[in-house]
């Protein structure tokens, strides 16, 4: 995976990045910690600018975020066969009072990052109050990145790593909490 993204990154310039954060915001695995720190090395020997780097991938998570927002939009009448409708009005009052805050804050956790725009699609959140958030959080995370790649020069596999490690945490926290959730579901049917 790692070769196919420094590929593409390298023969596609801004174009590339922009595919490629696209593509990482709708299947979060692939890391836009390497997406972004390389694209920040890459300033340094190519005619790639860190400003037009922060630019394409603020355009391609844009575009992600938007696709998962319909999904979550389109899909939200289905959430009454697969959760309890008591669990799904709590989940939508959060969201309802939190959402703007929740959007903004949730760009700077891996993973969380791409998957809060489906519940601004179930909660049919304002577009462009959705987009503003979206596009605050995203230059900011995606400007640091770049920029550490940019300082890190060849480095900058190490701090990828790094935040990668972190994506990994966040990722088997999330797993734990919604097994632990549907584990305790499961016990209060039997009791």
């Amino acid at each position: 995976m790692g070769t196919f993204v420094l590929t593409v990154m390298e023969s596609w310039g801004y174009i590339g990045i922009c595919f490629l954060i696209a593509i990482e915001n709708i299947f979060p695995p692939i890391p836009s910690e390497v997406i972004l720190t390389f694209g920040g090395f890459l300033t340094t020997y190519t005619k790639l600018g860190p400003v037009g780097v922060i630019i394409s991938a603020t355009i391609g998570s844009l575009i992600g975020a938007i696709v998962l927002y319909y999904l979550g939009y389109f899909f939200s009448d289905r959430l009454d066969k697969l959760f309890k409708s008591d669990d799904i009005t709590k989940a939508n009052d959060w969201f309802k009072n939190k959402g703007c805050k929740a959007v903004l804050y949730c760009r700077f956790v891996p993973i969380v990052r791409s998957l809060v725009s489906i519940p601004a699609g179930i909660n049919k959140m304002n577009m462009t109050i959705f987009l503003l958030y979206t596009s605050i959080g995203t230059i900011i995370w995606n400007t640091v990145l770049v920029y550490a790649g940019v300082i890190l020069g060849s480095n900058w596999s190490y701090f990828a790593s790094i935040i990668s490690r972190y994506s990994k945490v966040v990722l088997v926290s999330i797993i734990l909490v919604i097994l632990v959730k549907i584990w305790i579901n499961g016990c209060k049917k039997f009791l």
